[in-house]
Formats: C-alpha cells, sequence, structure tokens
C-alpha cells in the first residue's frame, strides 16, 4: 500500500489493544466473556479528584494551557519527586503529556536518530518497540527469563551495549510480568550504566505505587545520583490514582530534553486537557491513603490469581512483586489439542483457544516479546476472577 508512510509500515498495532476490542465486540455479541487484557484498574476515580475536575469546570478552567503542563502541576510533579523519590527538580525540568504513552513517545522521537539503538528488556509493554522503530531507531531487545523473575541481568546488559545505545528503557514494576527491581538490583544495572556515558535511562516508574508485601520502590536517578543528568523519569495518574480515561503523564529530565519534547509537543497535540490537569493536582497533593486501601485488595487478587492459575494443567505462575499482572507460562500445553481440534503450537494460539472455549480473553506472551507465556490483569472484581481462573483450569484440563 504504497500510500501509507515506510514509518507508519514499519509498527503494528497495539495488541493489547486489539485483543480487548475484540473481547468487547463478543460481549456485543452476547456472549459470555471476562476480559483481563486491559491495565486498568477497577477502582473509580477518587471524589476529591472528581470535585477537583468539576470546580475547574465551573470556575472556567476550560481553556488552552501551556504546551506541556500549568504551572500549578508542574509544582505538584516537582513536590511529589522530592517527598517520595527524594529527587530535585525545577518546573523547567517537568514535562506533562496526554497520558504516559505520549511522554514515552516525545522523549523517543525527539532524540533518536536512524540507526541508534534503545534496549529494551522482554517481556516489555508492547508500545515500546513500535515507537522506537517510528522514530526509525532499532530495538535491541534483551531477554530475561521466569528463572530471574522476568528481571534484567547485569552481564545481559553490558553485552547489549555498543557504541549506538541511546537509551534503556526500564519499566519497574514491569508491564507485563508485575516483577520489580530491589535497589539492590537498581544498583547493579546503575553501575553497568556508570562504565557507558552515551546512554540515557528512560525509567517508566507508571506502577510504582503498586507494590506488595514489604518491597520498596526506588527508581534509578534516586540509587545512583551520578545518572540524574541522563534519565528521564516518567510516571502518570493513571494506575495509582485510577484515572486511566483522563490521559495525563509526566516525566522530569534534563532541561534541554524537556525542552525538546515540548517543541514535539506543540506541533502535535498541544496541552493536554485542562480539567483533567486540575483533576491531577488534586491527585498529587491531596490525600493518598486510598492507594493503600487499593493494594490490599490487588494483593488479595494476586495471590488468589497465582494459586489457582499453579493448579491449571500445564501453567505455571510466579508471584509478581507489583503492577496488577500475572504473567504465567503455558509451556506445559504446547504441542496438545484444544476442544475446537486445533493443536497449540504458541501462546498466540493458547490465548485464541481459550478466548473461543471459555471466553476469557487474555494476551499472548508474542506481543511482550517473551514466549511461551501469557498477561493476565487481574485489576478487576474478585469474583469475576476466580470465574475466569476456574475457566481457565478447565480449559486447560480439557487439552488433550
Amino acid at each position: 500500500m504504497g500510500f501509507i508512510s515506510d514509518s507508519l509500515n514499519r509498527i503494528q498495532p497495539s495488541a493489547t489493544i486489539a485483543i480487548s476490542n475484540k473481547a468487547l465486540a463478543l460481549k456485543a455479541e452476547g456472549k459470555n466473556v471476562i476480559g483481563l487484557a486491559a491495565g486498568e484498574p477497577d477502582f473509580d476515580t477518587p471524589q476529591n479528584i472528581k470535585d477537583a475536575a468539576i470546580a475547574a469546570i465551573q470556575s472556567g478552567k476550560t481553556k488552552y494551557t501551556a504546551v506541556d503542563g500549568i504551572p500549578e502541576l508542574k509544582a505538584a510533579i516537582v513536590a511529589k519527586f522530592k517527598r517520595e523519590n527524594g529527587l530535585d527538580y525545577k518546573p523547567s525540568q517537568v514535562s506533562v503529556g496526554t497520558g504516559g504513552k505520549q511522554v514515552l513517545f516525545n522523549a523517543l522521537l525527539a532524540t533518536v536518530n536512524p540507526g541508534d539503538e534503545v534496549i529494551i528488556p522482554a517481556p516489555y509493554w508492547v508500545s515500546y518497540p513500535d515507537i522506537v522503530m517510528l522514530a526509525g531507531g532499532t530495538p535491541v531487545i534483551v531477554q530475561s527469563s521466569a528463572d530471574n523473575a522476568f528481571k534484567l541481568k547485569p552481564a545481559d546488559l553490558e553485552k547489549a551495549i555498543t557504541g549506538r545505545t541511546k537509551w534503556l528503557i526500564l519499566n519497574s514494576p514491569s508491564n507485563p510480568s508485575g516483577a520489580a527491581y530491589s535497589r539492590a538490583e537498581l544498583k547493579a544495572i546503575t553501575d553497568v550504566l556508570l562504565r557507558h556515558p552515551q546512554v540515557w535511562v528512560l525509567a517508566d516508574d507508571m506502577y510504582e505505587h503498586l507494590v506488595y508485601d514489604d518491597f520498596v520502590f526506588t527508581t534509578p536517578a534516586q540509587v545512583e545520583p551520578k545518572l540524574y543528568d541522563r534519565t528521564l523519569t516518567m510516571n502518570g495518574v493513571s494506575k495509582a490514582y485510577c484515572m486511566t480515561g483522563w490521559r495525563i503523564g509526566y516525566a522530569a529530565g534534563p532541561e534541554n530534553l524537556i525542552k525538546a519534547m515540548a517543541k514535539l509537543q506543540s506541533q502535535s497535540t498541544s496541552n493536554p486537557c485542562s480539567i483533567a490537569q486540575y483533576a491531577a493536582v488534586e491527585a498529587l497533593n491531596g490525600p493518598q491513603d486510598f492507594i493503600a486501601a487499593n493494594n490490599k485488595v490487588f494483593k488479595e487478587r494476586r495471590d488468589l490469581v497465582v494459586a489457582m492459575l499453579n493448579q491449571a494443567k500445564g501453567l505455571r505462575c510466579a508471584t509478581p512483586e507489583g503492577a496488577f499482572y500475572v504473567y504465567p507460562s503455558c509451556a506445559g500445553t504446547i504441542g496438545k489439542t484444544a476442544p475446537s481440534g486445533k493443536v497449540i503450537g504458541n501462546d498466540e494460539d493458547f490465548v485464541t483457544e481459550l478466548l473461543a472455549a471459555e471466553g476469557v480473553a487474555a494476551v499472548h506472551g508474542a506481543a511482550f516479546g517473551t514466549s511461551p507465556c501469557f498477561r493476565i490483569s487481574y485489576a478487576t472484581a474478585t469474583s469475576v476472577l476466580e470465574d475466569a481462573c476456574q475457566r481457565i483450569q478447565r480449559f486447560c484440563a480439557n487439552l488433550k
């Protein structure tokens, strides 16, 4: 199709969105489908945040704003980084975008040239490689294994770095695996980066507040202050504050990078929604106690899902430290025959047959770069999760 640009032809539509849409279409046909594909908390946005948005509308805060964020929100982000991460930034070092995805997109498009390499540990969030390719760069995928809890090994990072490496993207807690790096694990990674001054770090901390048991969250620039000048620390209000649809992401980093990102945003979307920005000010500055209450529920769901999936024939599921995903291996089901008569050859076959036979929508591991696995989001009602896991157990038991 010669009309479409080469850069667009390099990428694929988001696999997670495609599967969520497929589940919605089946539901619309009246099928009994449980969608566990989308990474979205089922809790409602807290009332104080909604009230702040309503107040913003009532008081006429509905005009264009500064391209990359209102001063009040930048101040709230500066305070958040200081309070929670011990990181000092000025408002001129902060960028606000329409969700974390735009912030990542801006950062990579503003810095990556053809031939530049971006190291992405697998399993990875589906959009990282595609954004890098859209920018003309080369994603360098570094595999991790379940044996190392799906975390990047420092020696593997060292091997992947070349003179062309521009960025390392590090997502902790991780989407899709839920794996989170301890301070010591992060320090071992940052020690490698200190030896390679050309490599910048894009820390995707979107799931920072969704950690369980006694896990203590840290971020690269906090663990290794010497990397401060080449780290972009990205976060947002989507997950912890149950504000996925409000579309506010943010990042802090070196001023020249932030300026470049603003330049790109000035020619794409301009400012994020003014009302959502005022809501985000309240989210960051207001009471935070609901986060712990939500996490208690998420932890119970995680434990339930891990236990039930480990009882399914041919599945193996580790207990993740954070986020609201599990990433079980379905290696034990490969080569078996599904009720439809189809032989399961890979993880995509597994999730396709699971959806057809039992109406459970999950995302195949190949979409995240590590097979044979699949991702389940447990950000949904406990009773629904129980039903879904029973269906998965039944599906696995019925494989011949």
